[in-house]
């Protein structure tokens, strides 16, 4: 299933790519004058501090002192709880990295029951104090599943501010510099879903309700969604919000931000595809859902 996931937003069109293991899955780049490995180490570092999988992680540290106190936390832990903050407001908190609550300590862990669980997630106690992390109530988890790869993938292309590359970690990637052609994988016949060479710089995100196990939300008609944008942090926590929401807050985030794009694939098979996304491809050829 790893491999599906990754090979739903790769270029059609390999060359030089390089191909690592990074936050459980695989990662791959492709950049000028061999700074693939140099990606690779910045974005293994972030995994060091946000992975909820690494006991000595900053974000395991932060979650073993909720309801104790704050923990010092970096920059870039910072940074991302701050943004998954701001995006969860903007998606009526349905995308809340305070799922870990239940994705950690109810499933993985056992810590607590799932009742408590669900209560606990809940973005609205998460502090941030100067420098610290402050997670309210004893129980309380981060986990950035939904947003940490497209952080990630944007944070590399920031920091190496080369003139053309590509970045994928698994469903979430990002290219720029020049033209590549990107594919949508279509899980319901194990097929291409779309297909088209890329007008723009664009980040691109998609998960689908079938494999992600950092979602809790409403059930819906929706079975992927797929985000384009010009920051893969906010593409990868958007596309989670979609699959979160009931068909109504859905249509109603779509109508409120039109600027970016989306396309949906949904449980019976038909698709819903913006303007904005259409903007950021050439051409984009769109194939049958149906089985």
């Amino acid at each position: 299933m790893k491999l599906l996931i990754l090979l739903t937003l790769l270029s059609l069109s390999f060359s030089q790519e390089r191909l690592f293991y990074l936050m459980g899955t695989y990662a791959l780049i492709e950049l000028p004058e061999g700074k693939e490995y140099q990606a690779y180490r910045y974005m293994k570092s972030l995994e060091e501090k946000l992975s909820d999988y690494m006991e000595d992680s900053e974000v395991s540290r932060i979650n073993k002192s909720a309801g104790v106190g704050c923990e010092k936390a970096s920059e870039e832990t910072l940074e991302v709880v701050q943004k998954a903050l701001e995006i969860s407001k903007r998606t009526y908190g349905f995308f809340d990295i305070m799922v870990g609550a239940y994705t950690i300590n109810y499933k993985r862990k056992g810590l607590i029951g799932e009742e408590e669980a669900k209560r606990l997630i809940d973005y609205k106690k998460v502090s941030i104090e100067g420098a610290k992390v402050c997670l309210l109530e004893k129980g309380m988890a981060i986990d950035l599943g939904g947003i940490g790869k497209g952080y990630a993938v944007q944070k590399a292309y920031e920091r190496l501010k080369t003139p053309w590359g590509f970045i994928s970690i698994a469903g979430d990637l990002r290219v720029w510099g020049h033209k590549r052609l990107l594919a949508i994988f279509n899980p319901i016949n194990n097929t291409l879903l779309a297909e088209g060479y890329n007008s723009k710089d664009l980040c691109l995100s998609t998960g689908g309700n079938y494999l992600r196990k950092h979602i809790i939300g409403k059930e819906n008609s929706l079975l992927q969604a797929t985000v384009a944008y010009h920051d893969c942090t906010i593409t990868d926590a958007l596309e989670t919000a979609l699959l979160a929401m009931e068909d109504e807050s859905r249509e109603r985030f779509i109508k409120e931000n039109p600027h970016i794009g989306v396309f949906l694939l949904f449980k019976d098979g038909s698709l819903f595809i913006n303007r904005a996304f259409m903007e950021y491809f050439e051409s984009l050829k769109i194939y049958p859902a149906s089985p």
